[in-house]
């Protein structure tokens, strides 16, 4: 592997200092960040980037995705989410194809780099067609096949058994940057006996567990009816919590949850677009912080969210709790954005990735502040987090490989996955929604 010199960059480290450096070098061999400062006289690089007018940071981690589903962008719009889901969402995916999944999730990995996000943890169907994307891009992923436990007749694919032929057959791929995890779908679709086999296998294989935790007070009080337990509760009982979690979502906790979740170390994916443009009741990050949980920020599916764009997200969460809790001094400084860098990578599995510091993986983006919206520089990280956009991204590098160069994608055939997605998604829906028109004829 090359090494590459980044020449007269701004810096934002997330060091444990914060520090924000201005006009240093950055030297990346095999794979690695080898100096950040002067570099040494009579350096050699096979390739130079010019770091003027750019600020370096830590690449993005999308702690939550669903990254086929692209293919339902702008599909179900307006409607409240049991509308959106049950009307909508359900019936196109009825007719998912793994081609689909293949092409849909290869849309997302050209947004996710051109926006700056290096990995992703993904919760969905064909998981091993996603596997080959992450392969082709370059990227990082956690990837879960979503089952459900309910029959076979019900899963999308081989069900649990074909779940862990794909972590066999997936772990440790692509260089190391790909992992793979047991991903059950809820507490509210999944029963508890699947779900203690689910952690069975967690503790017996040593696998982390993705899956979607008290999305609604509803969902609460139909678990306390069902089992007399919060969702939290149960699936601390049943054993999930023992080991690596990632819960998306967890918008209605108790305190009791809360220290739950702090004490069995579970990460928590929180997808504020989605939460807006469903209108979905939330609590407050805040809360989880001051508890001890530990925050990341995700994209959850296009068709809820329409954007994988990361700073999108980033802003969106730190000017929702903002408003939420009237207090600007809410989520401020860094926070957010080491909520989608290290907190991120660290609920994928790559702890070494979320800084920029030496001996650390080359996992980075540039961006171009010589823009209007990026001017004047007094606060480099306020720059970042309330007005930089994925288009400001320029250059991605993953384990010191370049994906993007100067905002040209190296690593995915983008024009033919363009031409093939859309292709392909408007026939997916398409063809449900004619075959709901003759069923209810």
């Amino acid at each position: 592997m090359g090494t590459i010199w980044i020449q007269g960059v701004d810096a934002i480290t997330l060091d444990a200092e914060g520090r924000v450096l201005r006009g240093v070098d950055l030297l990346i061999e095999g794979g690695r960040i080898t100096r950040i400062g002067q570099a040494p006289p009579g350096t050699q690089a096979d390739e130079v980037i010019d770091g003027r007018g750019k600020v370096a940071l830590p690449g993005l981690f999308n702690a939550h995705s669903h990254a086929a589903m692209t293919f339902e962008r702008g599909w179900a719009e307006d409607l409240p989410f049991p509308r959106w889901l049950n009307e909508k969402i359900w019936v196109a995916e009825s007719a998912l194809t793994p081609d689909d999944v293949y092409w849909g999730a290869a849309l997302a990995a050209c947004e996710m780099i051109r926006s700056g996000t290096v990995g992703f943890n993904d919760h969905y169907f064909y998981m091993d067609r996603v596997a080959e994307v992450v392969e082709q891009s370059g990227m990082k992923a956690q990837l879960a096949w979503c089952v459900f436990g309910i029959g076979a007749d019900k899963e999308v694919g081989p069900g649990l058994d074909g779940t862990l032929a794909f972590i066999d057959q997936w772990q440790g791929a692509a260089q190391g940057r790909l992992r793979t995890c047991l991903g059950p779908h809820s507490p509210y679709v999944c029963p508890p006996d699947f779900l203690a086999r689910i952690a069975q296998i967690a503790a017996e294989r040593g696998l982390p567990v993705h899956l979607h935790v008290a999305e609604s007070q509803e969902q609460v009080e139909n678990s306390l009816a069902r089992h007399g337990q919060t969702p939290v509760q149960q699936l601390a009982a049943l054993g999930i919590f023992d080991g690596h979690v990632i819960a998306a979502h967890a918008l209605a906790l108790s305190d009791a949850d809360r220290a739950i979740l702090a004490e069995k170390g579970v990460f928590v994916a929180r997808t504020p677009n989605t939460y807006l443009k469903l209108a979905m009741p939330i609590n407050h990050v805040t809360d989880l912080h001051a508890a001890g949980v530990r925050v990341a920020l995700g994209s959850d599916g296009p068709a809820s969210n329409a954007t994988m764009d990361l700073f999108q997200i980033m802003r969106q969460q730190a000017l929702l709790e903002k408003y939420l809790r009237l207090d600007p001094e809410s989520l401020p400084g860094d926070t957010p954005l080491r909520m989608a860098c290290q907190t991120g990578a660290q609920a994928l599995g790559f702890p070494e990735s979320g800084s920029l510091r030496e001996g650390a993986p080359a996992d980075l983006l540039l961006l171009d502040f010589d823009a209007p919206h990026l001017r004047p520089r007094h606060d480099l990280i306020a720059n970042v987090v309330h007005t930089a956009t994925g288009a400001d991204v320029t250059h991605v590098l993953v384990d010191g490989r370049l994906l993007l160069r100067d905002r040209v994608l190296l690593t995915l055939d983008e024009e033919r996955i363009l031409y093939e997605a859309e292709r392909r998604a408007f026939r997916m829906v398409n063809q449900n929604m004619s075959q709901m028109r003759e069923y209810q004829a």
